[in-house]
């Protein structure tokens, strides 16, 4: 493995872990893969899971009075529950037939937020059924590959928030979810000493990218930014779908 090339890529991956701790959550997807260019997957999810985690405590603090109570309470039994079945269901569930899936779906809602312009319709409420349900898969999924954003998106952003309890809400909310992944990912042999050791070296541009996260939140238009979100959420999707098939 070329050590600059795994360098370059590892703290392009952690600039985008900060970037989605900032306030823009498809970023986060990018890691993994980025980083599964030059090792596994499986090694990829562990090295950043300490970089997330570190982010996390910017991201809360930088959020720590703008978000949605109402989405955190029914949103935390249901990440939980998707990080438990994902533990279990480690050694048997495929990870390319995960982001596969995962992928699709976030194609499909992507493209009826821009075709059908949903973001800008009348709001919906935060309700315990679909919330329950979409939180699990977004905790399965983000447990597996850190890939939680689109199933995320698919229940929250029909509710339009305002861009920054949209941003709060959901750095903490994949806060709980990393920290939730720490015991099992260690059980699973993901967190190597080594791991750990070249994640704190790329805690720097993550949380460099959180500010900058942050800041870009504060600035974009509100129309413009969900646009920004649909956007990246189609584009990561789409790579989701083309490693489920190709990866």
């Amino acid at each position: 493995m070329d050590g600059t090339y795994f360098w370059m890529l590892g703290i392009a991956a952690s600039f985008c872990v900060g970037l989605s701790k900032g306030g823009l959550p498809a970023f986060g997807m990018l890691g993994v893969p980025l980083l599964s260019l030059v090792i596994s997957p499986v090694a990829a999810a562990g090295l950043l899971l300490p970089v997330f985690v570190f982010s996390d405590i910017f991201g809360i603090w930088a959020y720590r009075k703008e978000y949605s109570r109402d989405v955190v309470r029914i949103a935390v039994p249901g990440i939980l529950l998707g990080a438990l079945v994902g533990w279990f269901t480690a050694s048997i569930v495929p990870e390319q037939l995960v982001r596969f899936l995962i992928g699709v779906i976030g194609t499909v809602f992507a493209l009826s937020l821009l075709i059908r312009r949903e973001v800008s319709g009348p709001p919906k409420t935060a309700t315990w059924g679909k919330g329950l349900f979409w939180t699990s898969v977004a905790g399965f999924t983000s447990f597996v590959s850190h890939a939680g954003a689109p199933p995320w998106q698919i229940w929250v952003l029909p509710q339009r928030l305002s861009k920054l309890a949209f941003a709060g809400t959901t750095t903490i909310v994949f806060a709980i979810m990393n920290v939730s992944k720490i015991v099992p990912y260690y059980y699973l042999g993901q967190l190597e000493l080594q791991n750990l050791r070249i994640a704190a070296m790329l805690f720097l541009p993550a949380v460099v990218a959180v500010f900058i996260g942050v800041r870009l939140v504060k600035i974009i238009p509100d129309k413009v930014f969900f646009t920004i979100v649909a956007w990246a959420l189609l584009l990561v999707s789409a790579k989701l779908i083309w490693d489920g098939i190709f990866g």
